[in-house]
């Protein structure tokens, strides 16, 4: 499970030979949350409100968002 980036104490992690659609998982200590790639909606559970700003803040720029979709592709060839 590569780490794409922390964020503070979240992590950005993309999963190999994981289902679709293609999603990213943001872990904090206490939640964890599936972020859908193409829209950036939580898939399934939770994360704190200031974290997932944060994480939006983040993954909103086409370089980050691009750098989710390589991920995605690299570790999830089928």
């Amino acid at each position: 499970m590569p780490t794409i980036v922390i964020l503070g104490k979240l992590k950005v992690q993309v999963f190999a030979d994981d289902h679709n659609p293609p999603h990213f998982h943001a872990v904090t200590p206490d939640h964890e949350a599936l972020i859908r790639i193409s829209d950036l909606q939580i898939l399934q559970g939770q994360i704190a409100r200031r974290d997932y700003e944060r994480l939006l803040d983040w993954a909103s720029s086409n370089e980050n968002r691009g750098l989710l979709e390589d991920a995605w592709k690299r570790l999830n060839q089928r």
